[in-house]
């Protein structure tokens, strides 16, 4: 399959859900706003187990294995083209054996560096400027990022396939970077736009494309904003944390990392039209593509429209 993909020097960028929805939010966003397509499926359903069941007005379904793709843009200026590279989820074992079949693809591909997104948890506050970690494979692309005067990881791990694909990258003698977006690690659970933009930010940097940020850094100051007067009210409660606080907070944040139970019969029928509005926008348009992401994460339900979503992507 990789043989028949044609791409000039591509570069790839492999996203997986984590901490603050910083690297997914920031594969997706580079999807939609590059007009990216389906080029492949990575098979790896030996690594994954089924982990639950659903369950729909009382009827179980068995849950399906996590799938992972691959999606293309072709550079119009014809330096390099880009892969993103979206997983659903990590494999519980065989991460090192993941990641090695993934290099050999992206080798087969003609990748020629690789790229990961990942989030870096400090005591920053929600206000406050988020800055980009990075850390690389080689000498050469470690002196790229101390010129672009980023926060070089000087010590530590990354933990994840973030960090156990670079590992086989640099033993492929691949060039690889990691760009980590700072958020508040008492926030760790939920999305943060801002760390996202800041990855985001710096990548188009050094790839040398157009990227529209607009949505993206919209969305960062409404979070921000929300997390700034959340964090208030914690601090100058004084009465003990009631179980249904988690929920509210959720609620009031606008997204979590899937639906809750609770909610179920929530999404009412204005809601669904307006998911079939911005279906029909971002058939025509995939930049809206983002937008409609954001909603389907909002309300809860993304799991259910998941291959709806990925069918924009298609040819």
């Amino acid at each position: 399959m990789a043989e028949e993909i044609k791409l000039h020097k591509p570069w790839m960028v492999a996203v997986w859900p984590g901490m603050g929805h910083v690297a997914i939010s920031a594969g997706y966003y580079l999807m939609a706003k590059l007009g990216m397509h389906m080029v492949a499926e990575f098979q790896a359903e030996e690594l994954f187990d089924v982990e639950h069941v659903e369950v729909k007005r009382g009827l179980i379904r068995t849950g399906r294995l996590p799938r992972s793709r691959f999606f293309a843009w072709h550079d119009p200026e014809g330096r390099h083209d880009l892969i993103v590279f979206i997983g659903e989820a990590q494999p519980p074992r065989g991460k090192l054996a993941f990641c090695r079949r993934l290099i050999e693809f992206a080798a087969e591909m003609g990748v020629e560096r690789v790229f990961t997104f990942a989030s870096m948890a400090t005591q920053m506050h929600p206000s406050h400027e988020s800055r980009t970690f990075g850390a690389a494979t080689d000498q050469t692309t470690l002196d790229e990022l101390t010129q672009l005067e980023l926060t070089v990881l000087d010590d530590g791990h990354i933990s994840g396939l973030n960090g156990v694909l670079l590992g086989v990258a640099a033993e492929s003698g691949l060039p690889g970077t990691c760009l980590l977006g700072e958020m508040p690690h008492i926030f760790a659970q939920l999305p943060f736009p801002k760390a996202a933009l800041g990855v985001l930010d710096v990548f188009a940097t050094i790839a040398k494309i157009q990227l529209d940020l607009t949505e993206l850094a919209e969305q960062a100051v409404d979070v921000e904003q929300r997390l700034g007067e959340l964090l208030t009210q914690i601090e100058h409660s004084m009465e003990p944390r009631q179980p249904e606080s988690l929920s509210d907070e959720e609620s009031f944040l606008g997204g979590s990392d899937g639906p809750d139970e609770s909610d179920e019969g929530a999404v009412t029928a204005d809601d669904r039209r307006r998911i079939d509005r911005l279906f029909e926008e971002s058939t025509r348009d995939r930049s809206k593509a983002y937008e409609l992401k954001r909603e389907l994460d909002r309300l809860g339900i993304y799991p259910e429209y998941e291959d709806r979503f990925l069918d924009l992507f298609k040819r």
